[in-house]
């Protein structure tokens, strides 16, 4: 009975943890020592190209600022680093199948008919890149992938950003050999 508690609690943590969560990935160039940067700025021309709204921009500007800036970066005119942003879209489509009655059933006039009746599921996965550039010859030292599903409710959306943006931004600066 304790074994099958654990499995059920197990599985409820997973199910529940799997709903909202957020996938990352990173990368960057291991011959790159990071802690001679201290600046950076934003590529306007990716910011420029971003398909979503300007409100969703500030958010995600703001978000990666509080990050850098406090693991001691500074935003300057005549950065060390420059950020480039890009995103894209992802629609999922759930569809969940479900039968009532008794079992299958027949469709005869002596078994049962079961009957059932689908739903269809929609969600948005928004994907957010973060390239970030040496300034002076805009060569590409680290990139980040954070996905995750996107939320309308204004609040909630700027809750999920500022969490992605968190993540993805964990272990950036890479440390230096």
């Amino acid at each position: 009975m304790k074994k099958l508690i654990l499995f059920l609690g197990i599985g409820l943590t997973l199910m529940l943890s799997s709903c909202s969560s957020v996938h990352v990935a990173t990368d960057y160039d291991r011959n790159v020592n990071f802690s001679q940067f201290k600046t950076f700025a934003y590529l306007k021309t990716g910011l420029d190209g971003m398909e979503i709204s300007d409100l969703d921009k500030k958010r995600i500007m703001q978000a990666i600022d509080f990050e850098l800036s406090s693991k001691g970066f500074i935003k300057g005119e005549n950065p060390d680093l420059l950020i480039n942003l890009f995103t894209d879209t992802q629609e999922n489509v759930y569809v969940n199948q479900y039968y009532g009655g008794w079992g299958y059933g027949f469709y005869r006039p002596w078994g049962f008919w079961g009957g059932g009746y689908q739903t269809v599921n929609t969600q948005t996965q928004g994907i957010l890149y973060i390239d970030i550039l040496k300034a002076g010859n805009k060569e590409l030292i680290w990139q980040g992938k954070v996905s995750g599903e996107l939320r309308l409710n204004p609040e909630k959306k700027e809750e999920r950003i500022k969490e992605m943006i968190a993540k993805v931004l964990a272990n950036f600066p890479p440390e230096s050999k």
